[in-house]
């Protein structure tokens, strides 16, 4: 960014430590948070803070909140009543299947299984999504062999890859991918030529466990929102299928949403922000979604 700068694009971290810095966003017209529905802490603290200045010091503050899974009703409220733009954009249709009975067979041979079903369908580049590194590295095993015999470029996604790594998913390759990924690729990464999605179901999700006093990562079913935002990167250059490791009877039991930071991690470090944000009481900031107030009273009690 230098005094040239017209578009800043930022991590919600980053633009919350910027809010630090400079709680009056002097020389910022326009905030837009993406992806909204993701529902980081940072995200919900950061729109918080950017409500509070708006409405106090900075009426000509544009703030814009976009995603496309959330339900539009409670922020356009939470933001006084805003304005809403729906945009259908353009995508194609894609094709949702699933496992006829539950399987008991392990994660890694039910997706290493799904991969080659879905090789076998469509001719473009497929993306699997598992939960962790672990069952990222052992799926790619199973499909060694495969990759070598048909020429595949069998590429592991997550968030610890360097940045070579991560670029060389990114782009064309003479060899057909076959990309094994984290929640990376959920919506933080588009990888042009997919057409067929291989769905786990599964993510890990940070947790306050209160015996330790520490957040854990966690094994979870993803929500119906997650589902859909998978499912989506195979309709995005044409039509496509998505194969889902689960029956269509289990999917009912889908929360419709995932569980909000703000209502599952510790909340010590958030409430110390928001103190440091003018004085400001956790217990009144205005948050979009109130913690739950035990959270806050532990948080508050190591702080």
């Amino acid at each position: 960014a230098s005094a040239r700068t017209r578009l800043l694009v930022c991590t919600e971290g980053v633009f919350l430590r910027r809010l630090q810095d400079d709680p009056f966003l002097e020389d910022v017209a326009a905030v837009v948070f993406d992806e909204f529905h993701e529902r980081s802490l940072d995200s919900d603290l950061a729109l918080a803070m950017v409500r509070r200045v708006r409405n106090e010091v900075r009426p000509d503050l544009r703030v814009v909140v976009m995603s496309a899974t959330l339900a539009p009703a409670p922020i356009a409220q939470y933001l006084g009543g805003c304005p809403t733009v729906e945009s259908a954009g353009r995508t194609y249709p894609v094709a949702v299947e699933y496992q006829r009975f539950s399987s008991n067979e392990p994660l890694d041979r039910q997706a290493a299984d799904g991969v080659r079903a879905m090789c076998e369908r469509t001719d473009g580049d497929v993306l699997c999504f598992l939960p962790g590194v672990g069952e990222i590295r052992r799926t790619q095993d199973l499909l060694a062999r495969d990759a070598e015999e048909r020429d595949w470029a069998l590429l592991p996604l997550y968030g610890d890859l360097s940045l070579d790594e991560q670029q060389r998913v990114l782009r064309p390759l003479a060899q057909r991918k076959v990309v094994l990924a984290t929640n990376v690729a959920e919506s933080s990464l588009t990888i042009p030529g997919v057409t067929a999605v291989v769905d786990s179901g599964l993510c890990r999700e940070l947790r306050f466990d209160r015996g330790r006093g520490i957040d854990v990562l966690e094994l979870e079913r993803i929500s119906l929102a997650s589902a859909t935002q998978r499912a989506g990167r195979a309709g995005r250059t044409g039509p496509g299928v998505c194969y889902r490791l689960w029956t269509a009877g289990e999917e009912r039991s889908l929360p419709a949403r995932t569980t909000p930071d703000v209502e599952r991690v510790d909340l010590a470090g958030p409430a110390l922000l928001v103190r440091a944000f003018g004085g400001r009481d956790p217990r009144t900031f205005g948050w979009f979604e109130m913690p739950p107030p035990a959270a806050l009273e532990a948080g508050e009690e190591v702080l």
